[in-house]
């Protein structure tokens, strides 16, 4: 009979893939023996494999290329990465190799490109994409930034005030762009994003403010769909709106040569996780040059602002199974040694599922389990797969530790958790750990951070100051 953990996955997936192997019962990632980092460095473990930051910004690229080759696309291709992604020094140091360019998202974003440029991780060629809403303290921000002589920083106009606010701080000529509300899906509470300026009003607020005034160049369009790039009726109508305003506006504004299409590919959540990338560009690329062609206008220089595709990939989690406890006589709750509410919030929060594996005994049968995390909260658990409604593991027991991994956790999660901070039932953050290559494939791993101590929490919470 096929028992083993090893037969479920093989008669459940295509196994092995690209970025999971099997070394005898042990699971590799991207040819990495996790057991040897279990050893080496203990649970709970969070980690980064920096190379595949660069991987997917050049699969990026490459796609990118070859459609804009196929489509004969005379225009060129930026890939700007997300800053809210992860702000960590070490993925801005991993993704700044490759000759891209940034978007950012608040006030603090401006302060880390000035640090990048700084340090020459970036340069005076290098767009800066400043999006979102914007408060005095980023308005200066960016006025700073501009009148430093960062011609190429530009602001996205989020609402009709910010105009205003962006000229009372900058000196001379800047560049702008202006953002697309876009209409969500109609499964959404709310029927238009807050996030930018309507369709209808683009065009008019143009003429009406932009126009005639010799201190702006409006040189960018951004579009941007909550629910990201996806092969539905939905994103394609939204891209063809999107693409229309560009083309009233470009016949309005000679300066115009930029289309921003936003973030939104999707990152792999599952063994079973299929996406044609090359497809969904070619179509994207292909719809932008009949619509320009037939209104004989310029094809756009295409912007993208990929977050999660970037880094998300790169990311991972290691738990022990500390204890199994059979609460009735279906339900068995596997206990790891951290929280899900505090290391993978998403996955408490917007119910997200990342890829979940036993990380040794393969070769032992298996057996159905609820995860649970640490914390005295109801909701701190992790109940079922991607592609399965339940969760199998190998069956606990105490004499042969159980390890499980969760991977592509690389986005969004320290931050939303709180990296550094106050955790949920004051469970300590992990050990983090950066694992790299050197040119000859030789893998190194080095301590980013410890797990946090007693000392620390107490700290943050004023008990070490001086009655």
């Amino acid at each position: 009979m096929n028992t083993k953990y090893s037969d479920l996955i093989n008669q459940t997936y295509y196994f092995p893939q690209e970025e999971f192997t099997l070394n005898k019962d042990n699971l590799q990632f991207h040819n990495i023996d996790l057991m040897k980092l279990v050893e080496k460095y203990g649970t709970p473990l969070k980690f980064t494999y920096l190379p595949q930051i660069s991987n997917n910004i050049n699969k990026a690229k490459s796609w990118f290329r070859k459609s804009m080759e196929k489509n004969k696309y005379e225009a060129k291709y930026y890939y700007c990465y997300c800053t809210k992604s992860s702000h960590f020094e070490f993925i801005m140091n991993e993704a700044f190799k490759n000759n891209i360019h940034i978007e950012t998202s608040s006030a603090f974003d401006i302060n880390i490109a000035e640090n990048l440029l700084e340090n020459g991780k970036i340069n005076k060629n290098t767009h800066i994409i400043c999006n979102g809403f914007k408060r005095d303290q980023y308005v200066t921000n960016i006025a700073r930034l501009i009148n430093n002589g960062h011609k190429n920083t530009i602001p996205i106009i989020d609402n009709f005030e910010e105009l205003d606010l962006l000229q009372a701080e900058i000196k001379g000529k800047f560049k702008i762009g202006i953002r697309i509300a876009a209409e969500e899906e109609p499964k959404f509470e709310f029927y238009t994003s807050r996030l930018g300026i309507g369709y209808k009003n683009i065009v008019p607020f143009y003429k009406k403010e932009i126009k005639e005034n010799k201190n702006l160049e409006l040189k960018m369009l951004h579009f941007f769909i909550n629910t990201g790039i996806n092969d539905n009726a939905y994103y394609w109508n939204e891209l063809v709106k999107c693409i229309k305003v560009y083309v009233a506006l470009k016949k309005e504004c000679p300066s115009l040569d930029g289309l921003n299409i936003g973030g939104g590919f999707p990152i792999k959540n599952s063994l079973a996780f299929e996406y044609d990338y090359q497809y969904m560009i070619d179509e994207i690329i292909n719809q932008i040059k009949i619509a320009c062609d037939e209104a004989e206008v310029d094809v756009p220089n295409i912007f993208t602002e990929f977050g999660s595709f970037t880094v998300g990939e790169s990311g991972g989690a290691i738990y022990q199974i500390l204890y199994q406890k059979q609460q009735n006589d279906r339900e068995k709750w596997n206990m790891i040694d951290s929280s899900f509410i505090t290391t993978l919030p998403d996955t408490w929060a917007i119910n997200k599922r990342f890829i979940m594996l036993a990380v040794n005994r393969w070769n032992d049968t298996y057996e159905r389990v609820l995860l649970g995390g640490l914390t005295c909260d109801s909701d701190d658990y992790y109940n079922s797969e991607q592609n399965m409604n339940a969760i199998y593991l190998p069956k606990y027991s105490k004499e042969k530790p159980l390890y499980i991994g969760f991977f592509n956790t690389g986005a969004y999660q320290e931050t939303i958790g709180g990296y550094g901070g106050l955790h949920h039932c004051l469970i300590p953050q992990p050990k983090h750990i950066l694992i790299d290559r050197d040119e000859n494939g030789f893998l190194a791993t080095e301590v980013f951070s410890e797990e946090q101590t007693s000392d620390e929490v107490l700290k943050i919470l004023g008990y070490n100051k001086k009655q």
